[in-house]
């Protein structure tokens, strides 16, 4: 069978226009296009890609800060298939097209029939991450593309097993791991309680018959908490989708007076980070359509923290991570007379204003721009929930350090010292500066790391400051114009953003979010061209 080369004639096309990033692999474009001439081009190939099949729509959203916006997400198909990481958004300003970003496979000439079923590829998952999943759970079928440059037929699939919560890649012809890597994106009564840290807190809940129960009946979606009492087994069993969750693992108070500080904050933060999407963007939680929020606490038995793995006191101990779907999950931090290897006290992660914030904004990427968790967009989904988080501290804590108080280090109210700082992330041993980045493949590609590069140039965009590594200043906004870059970064991540977006991409996409909210001559347009060139992203 003669295969056919997958959006040929437009490479061909955007070659011959002189659109093809130089710094581009052969078979790949990364796309930035903003000018008439750019997006005239890109526009008259992104309709030929749809009449072909080799794009397919697979959102359309209005613009919630500018109105008469609209912005289309396309997936890359080849010959029925998706191509995993390859996609197309094209804003809109009343039908005509403004700017358009993206990644494409322009080179395809595989054959996309598997040789085994979907439910071959399901066993092949298990027997890799030593699982147990949903017998009615079926791995998606994707073009993979390889860091070899070459590209592979490959069944999709998430477990959370011994290694961790773990995105697979199997081979759709033989059933060999072709790639994997870490999927933990981690950190109508009215009742009352005090948090982790002591403060009192008024909690929205529903009242049963002989108690209250955590469920935030006040807001538009259900915004739940969830009390797994350490029963670590059926925890991991729920993240599998082995099991529901279900009203018996609800948090509950017979008297509405609640006392257990991690059920508080958890509950009390879900309600104020929906509020400050709501309030500061105009979404509606996580999908934009009021999609229910799930949060789990006491994941694990904190007594029994040194009896645990590696893996699990990771996972379920030092950490808050996203599941999926709508669910959060809170670890459980370490006994008071306990540290972790470099010194760090750690108490219960929904604590924390900024660790909650932290991973809610990684459903919202979830459910927007989906970008990888690896390398460079890996860092920018990592940059972006921290970006939200430092916005929703500075938008109900008063400025400052300390506890409950607004800045740019990340969760230092449950963490001794904290995580990193956006403000200063060479102090946390960061990267502040491109040229400084994690090359390696730890971590996803570093992306716990790198992720202050981005988050840097948002702390200068708004601050202003000397990069330490450039030597450049940068001239902010300013503190009492912070909304615009909130604004800026969130309308660029959620609306413009691709999946496998570079760090290039996030540049082009800022400046021209900013342009779109503030004008081309704008001081906020200035101020973030400014600092994504201090910290080396050009």
């Amino acid at each position: 069978m003669k295969l056919r080369s997958a959006t040929l004639s437009v490479a061909a096309l955007l070659v011959t226009a002189g659109y093809a990033a130089a710094q581009d692999p052969p078979q790949i474009r990364h796309i930035t296009a903003q000018s008439l001439a750019e997006v005239r081009v890109w526009d008259s190939a992104v309709d030929r890609m749809l009449r072909d099949g080799d794009l397919t729509l697979r959102q359309h959203r209005t613009d919630p800060l500018l109105r008469s916006r609209t912005h289309d997400r396309f997936d890359q198909f080849y010959r029925g298939v998706r191509v995993f990481g390859g996609d197309i958004v094209r804003q809109l300003d009343n039908g005509l097209t403004v700017s358009i970003f993206g990644t494409l496979h322009t080179s395809l000439t595989l054959d996309p029939v598997p040789t085994l079923t979907a439910a071959q590829a399901r066993a092949a998952i298990v027997e890799l991450s030593g699982a147990e999943l949903n017998e009615a759970y079926e791995p998606e079928l994707v073009v993979l593309p390889k860091d070899d440059g070459s590209y592979a037929l490959a069944y999709r699939g998430r477990a959370l097993g011994d290694g961790g919560l773990l995105m697979y890649f199997v081979d759709a012809h033989t059933g060999e791991l072709l790639l994997s890597f870490s999927d933990l994106k981690s950190q109508s009564a009215i009742g009352v309680g005090a948090g982790v840290l002591g403060d009192n807190k008024k909690l929205s809940v529903n009242r049963a018959t002989n108690s209250y129960r955590a469920e935030d009946a006040r807001r538009p979606p259900t915004l739940v908490t969830f009390d797994l009492k350490s029963n670590l087994p059926r925890v991991i069993n729920i993240l599998n989708g082995v099991v529901p969750l279900t009203t018996a693992d609800l948090a509950i108070d017979t008297d509405n007076v609640w006392t257990d500080p991690a059920i508080v904050d958890a509950h009390a933060y879900s309600g104020w980070v929906y509020d400050y999407f709501f309030k500061r963007f105009g979404r509606r939680g996580l999908d934009g359509a009021d999609l229910p929020v799930l949060s789990i606490v006491h994941p694990a038995n904190r007594a029994t923290v040194q009896q645990q793995s590696p893996a699990n006191q990771a996972m379920f101990y030092l950490n808050a991570f996203y599941a999926g779907g709508g669910l959060m999950v809170f670890g459980e931090g370490l006994p008071a007379n306990l540290v972790d290897s470099q010194g760090r006290s750690w108490n219960y992660l929904s604590g924390a204003l900024d660790v909650f914030a932290h991973e809610l904004t990684h459903g919202v990427t979830d459910y927007s721009s989906k970008l990888i968790y690896r390398n460079e967009s890996g860092a920018l989904n990592e940059a972006f929930s921290d970006i939200m988080a430092a916005g929703a501290e500075f938008y109900f804590q008063p400025v400052g350090s300390g506890p409950m108080k607004a800045d740019y280090v990340a969760a230092e109210d449950v963490v001794s010292g904290g995580l990193r700082s956006l403000a200063n992330p060479g102090a946390y041993g960061d990267p502040d500066h491109y040229s400084r980045r994690y090359t390696g493949t730890l971590d996803n590609g570093g992306v716990h790391t790198n992720l202050t590069i981005a988050g840097h140039a948002f702390y200068l965009a708004v601050e202003g400051g000397v990069n330490r590594t450039s030597g450049m200043a940068v001239t902010g906004v300013g503190a009492a114009r912070r909304e615009q870059m909130e604004k800026v970064f969130y309308r660029a991540f959620t609306q413009m953003l691709p999946a496998d977006a570079t760090f290039a991409i996030a540049r082009a996409a800022t400046i021209q979010s900013a342009r779109d909210l503030y004008g081309p001559d704008s001081a906020a347009t200035r101020a973030i061209t400014e600092a994504w060139t201090a910290v080396g992203v050009n």
